[in-house]
């Protein structure tokens, strides 16, 4: 196994999080049942799909400590209106067989089963697509997973939320182009796609494909082999062509090997540009000062501090009660674990406008995710303020949003350097028909009506849950 390289923080965190699963493993109250005191209206169950061991620990370790703090955070300030959350983590090492196993183990827990799983792996979502409709317990892919999901006729228990992987290819191009000065400049320049050769790392194929015949730009694609520790054949290719840009669809190791190998090369970092999985602190820590200029998109957030990160310091960090190292509160991934949490609860304050304080069902929480909106008056609530764009989910669009901004990495930090972007749905929408068309006939599936679906939701008396939530 290949030796990782990591900050002191990353250590430490990675220390961290096997503590973690040992005490889960021993159903300690703090780590698998942990209960708000004070909560008296039910438990509501997450289970939670971590990778705290193997080759893409570094990134999978704040990602999970992220979510799992703002799942205490929210049993800290009295729950979801008085409802606790519990919750488990289940180590799958980002391989799809294991995650399998760890969602059939666990989606039967609590009183009314899983609320809904968030797989961190898009290998997982494909091979639970299926099982989550006959199981009715939702997907929320939020940055990952199937793009073509984003269609509910045909992907009804899918949630890519904030962003699928065409939304951010889409982002990427619109960026160089506009620093070429327009679309018809990009006629003639080569990109090339260094990507995890896996199901996430083919997702922004066929956008780029799509974006390439109509401004003319040579794509060429470049797999790599799990999990990334090799990639010396890959640059000496790209050493060879001389592409003007090179996008970077890795994950765990394999991104910090990229930046060496081009550094290596002798290919500008500041004409990398890794997707928001790839533009992380462990992406870049390891290669120190040679990683400056390296470009990442920020899928909304970068590594800013929110009001939400100071309540977690002091009423999870400060009683004693934080999953990792309180210095990683506030990276990169850990945000993204924290907001994705914060996305699967708001799903559940939602659906309870619907169903009532109660703990509810994995089909009753679908609901909520499906009629979802977070506004900016709700962001401002729950401390957001900056770090993320209103959202707004209905049957025909379980993505909500799709809109990035560029950060670059100047040897200690990220820093913003560009405005917001959003993918051009003129462009994405036909793949979305296409894909989904495709996948309803093998499949044999019966598409919904989101018409009618979409007209009963709206009689709701309220679709923003701020009357009934509590931060």
């Amino acid at each position: 196994m290949a030796v990782l390289q990591r900050t002191k923080a990353s250590a430490i965190s990675a220390l961290a999080g096997i503590a973690a699963a040992v005490t889960l493993s021993m159903s300690a109250p703090a780590g698998a049942q942990q209960k708000a005191p004070a909560a008296g209206k039910g438990e509501q169950f997450f289970p939670v799909l971590v990778y705290r061991t193997g080759a893409y620990a570094p990134n999978g370790v704040p990602f999970a400590n992220g979510y799992v703090d703002y799942l205490k955070l929210v049993n800290a300030q009295g729950g979801i209106n008085g409802v606790t959350i519990t919750f488990e983590e289940c180590d799958f090492g980002y391989a799809t067989d294991r995650g399998v196993e760890c969602y059939e183990r666990l989606k039967g827990k609590g009183p009314t089963g899983a609320t809904l799983f968030h797989p961190l792996s898009t290998g997982v979502t494909f091979a639970l697509t299926d099982k989550t409709v006959a199981d009715k317990i939702p997907l929320i892919t939020a940055g990952y997973g199937r793009a073509d999901s984003v269609e509910g006729e045909v992907f009804p228990y899918n949630f890519p939320l904030l962003g699928t992987y065409w939304t951010a290819a889409d982002i990427l191009v619109q960026h160089i182009a506009k620093l070429n000065g327009g679309f018809d400049k990009l006629k003639g320049k080569k990109i090339t796609l260094v990507y995890h050769d896996s199901p996430y790392g083919k997702e922004p194929i066929a956008l780029l494909t799509e974006r390439s015949k109509l401004h003319g730009f040579e794509l060429a694609l470049i797999p790599v082999t799990h999990p990334g520790v090799e990639q010396k054949a890959a640059w000496l290719q790209i050493r060879q062509n001389r592409p003007d840009y090179v996008f970077l669809w890795g994950w765990g190791v394999m991104n910090s090997t990229a930046v060496r190998e081009a550094v290596a090369t002798g290919f500008p970092r500041d004409r990398m540009y890794g997707v928001w999985w790839a533009a992380a602190e462990p992406d870049v820590t390891p290669v120190g000062a040679d990683a400056k200029g390296f470009n990442g998109l920020a899928l909304q957030h970068s590594d800013d501090r929110s009001k939400m990160h100071e309540d977690i310091l002091k009423l999870v960090h400060g009683k004693g009660q934080g999953t990792g190292p309180k210095e990683e509160v506030g990276t990169v991934l850990y945000t993204r674990g924290m907001i994705s949490a914060m996305l699967g609860v708001e799903g559940v304050r939602q659906a309870q406008l619907r169903y009532g304080v109660k703990p509810l069902t994995g089909e009753q929480v679908r609901y909520g995710l499906e009629n979802l909106t977070i506004d900016a008056k709700r962001i401002d609530a729950l401390g957001l303020t900056g770090v993320m764009r209103p959202l707004a989910t209905n049957c025909r669009d379980h993505e909500g949003s799709r809109v990035a901004r560029i950060h670059q990495w100047d040897g200690k930090q990220w820093n913003y350097t560009s405005d917001w972007y959003e993918a051009d749905m003129q462009i994405i929408r036909p793949l979305i028909r296409d894909t989904s068309t495709r996948y309803a006939t093998e499949k044999k599936i019966t598409r919904r009506s989101c018409e009618a679906e979409m007209k009963e939701a709206a009689k709701e008396p309220s679709r923003t849950p701020m009357a009934a939530a509590k931060k």
